[in-house]
């Protein structure tokens, strides 16, 4: 069992927000003498430049250049691929144990950099403070957590029982060769990090092609990493997603992928991958997820659990929040609740102290923002956001009002279909087996959860809900926020592929095949 960073809540355990705070500011001082600064792709071991490079700019003030990256070209993936595949055997061979102390030596080498590191993901994503570090407490515990599950597992082998007296017999996990890792902007580093993690720990070799929005935070790991392993066994290459992740996916090469977006892209991309032969592809593609609410729940950490799953990150988690199911004769109550406390959220620049909720992501997220608007207004009830903010501090990124719609049918595409926004429909039941029943009524099943103080209706969810990841009377969020170790994070129906989730007891074993191994001692 590992310790889990936990870096806020340890500083309100101890006191020391203020601390906190003062080293954050600091962090964020040191990097400006950064902007703007050309970074290169790593393929077999060194640093490579293109002529061609494309801007990373904050989405908080798009005014702000944070890094310069190359456009990688179908050829560079190509050779990256080459190379991962020439390092394969090398560091394949590498003692288990000398794998899992070169994670632990980059775990701890982030720890102590996590203030910068929460600064940067603050800058190129828009998380705010306390969100950021979030994400680089789960970045380290996911490279401990994998560590310490490799050496559990003892590198996977297992004697087995002998057939036969004069045979002995063993069971080996053993990595299957070149791993692409697809990863998305809302966690670039623990998502990230997280999939190269579990093919890199276990013996395969990696060529990681990060989110164009979000490229800075990926390189860190890759940074602190490359010198440390067999060269070529971790290849960096950024890009176009047409370009380089299309030549990952298409190249015969690669032996399996781990992929996070959408359910389009991760479906295609699935078809492609496997269209000739049979090879792993674990993909985590997003979700739409429900909360119940029944009229037994004690509406103030329902109100609190709901908000901060919709709402926080601007609702670009995969396990956001985005439907909430409450009983008819509390739903007024729970609204006027629901309305008040989010009035009150701060928006502004996210690495600043007291904000709550920065910007969505880009210009393609901002139009979807104002398509799902214009539909709620046709279709259904406003009752709270709905608006682009545009002036002051907001005229230079790309800031939304959290919106809370009602009156949708139960059909609609906005009850529907994943936004990746800070957009909520909530829905009326009678009922509670209409509402498990339309709560499980979606493609998706990722993340679920229920405010009641019935046992019975919690048993009956647990039982019933269709979704990987599942929360009750979980007042400090009601869908979001698993732990690593604690809480696997995995994707049921078209949330998933592989059924076994990132930094759970399971994870590994996706990237590893078996062998069995019989060796005969004639008598």
């Amino acid at each position: 069992m590992i310790e889990n960073e936990n870096t806020w809540a340890n500083a309100v355990k101890t006191g020391t927000q203020d601390d906190f705070h003062k080293k954050f500011d600091s962090a964020l001082e040191s990097l400006k003498s950064e902007f703007g600064k050309t970074y290169p792709l790593i393929i077999g071991g060194k640093e490579a430049y293109t002529e061609k490079t494309f801007d990373v700019r904050s989405p908080s003030d798009t005014r702000i250049i944070l890094a310069k990256f190359p456009l990688a070209t179908k050829e560079q993936t190509n050779q990256a691929i080459e190379s991962a595949k020439d390092a394969f055997y090398n560091w394949s061979s590498t003692p288990y144990r000398t794998r899992a102390k070169v994670f632990r030596e980059v775990a701890l080498q982030f720890s102590q950099e996590k203030f910068t590191l929460a600064a940067i993901v603050s800058l190129e994503n828009g998380k705010n403070r306390l969100e950021a570090m979030g994400e680089m407490d789960e970045t380290i515990d996911f490279l401990r957590f994998y560590a310490d599950q490799l050496e559990a597992n003892q590198g996977f082998v297992k004697p087995t029982k002998n057939a036969n007296p004069n045979e002995k017999t063993q069971s080996i996990l053993k990595p299957y060769g070149v791993w692409g890792i697809i990863s998305p902007f809302n966690f670039p580093s623990a998502i990230a990090i997280g999939m190269s993690s579990g093919a890199l720990i276990t013996g395969n070799s990696v060529v990681l092609k990060p989110a164009s929005d979000t490229p800075l935070s990926a390189f860190q790991f890759v940074n602190a990493i490359y010198k440390k392993i067999t060269p070529g066994a971790i290849n960096f290459v950024t890009g176009q997603g047409s370009i380089v992740g299309q030549a990952i996916v298409e190249n015969p090469n690669v032996s399996g992928i781990a992929f996070t977006g959408s359910k389009e892209v991760g479906l295609s991309g699935f078809r492609t991958f496997t269209r000739e032969s049979p090879k792993p592809f674990i993909s985590e593609m997003g979700g739409k997820n429900p909360v119940i609410v029944t009229e037994s729940a004690d509406l103030e950490k329902a109100t609190d659990g709901v908000l901060r799953a919709a709402f926080g990150y601007g609702g670009q988690k995969c396990s956001a929040c985005s439907r909430v199911y409450v009983q008819k004769q509390i739903a007024p109550k729970f609204l006027e609740k629901l309305v008040t406390k989010t009035q009150n959220l701060k928006i502004g620049l996210p690495w600043e102290k007291d904000t709550y909720l920065g910007p969505i992501i880009n210009d393609s997220a901002k139009k979807k923002f104002e398509s799902a608007v214009e539909l709620a207004k046709k279709d259904g009830k406003i009752i709270f956001g709905g608006e682009i903010l545009k002036d002051g501090l907001y005229q230079n990124g790309y800031y939304v009002k959290p919106t809370i719609v009602t009156n949708l049918p139960k059909d609609h595409k906005l009850v529907k279909e994943e936004l990746f926004l800070p957009f909520l429909c909530v829905q009326e039941f009678e009922k509670f087996d209409d509402a498990i029943r339309e709560a499980n009524d979606s493609e998706y099943g990722l993340t679920a959860g229920i405010f009641s103080q019935s046992k019975s209706e919690i048993d009956a969810f647990f039982s019933k809900i269709e979704a990987g990841v599942t929360y009750a009377n979980r007042a400090q969020s009601a869908t979001t926020g698993a732990m690593v170790q604690s809480q696997p994070f995995v994707g049921w129906k078209n949330s998933g592929i592989s059924g076994k989730g990132a930094g759970g007891a399971y994870y590994l074993t996706q990237f590893l095949r078996e062998q069995t191994q019989t060796i005969c001692n004639e008598q």
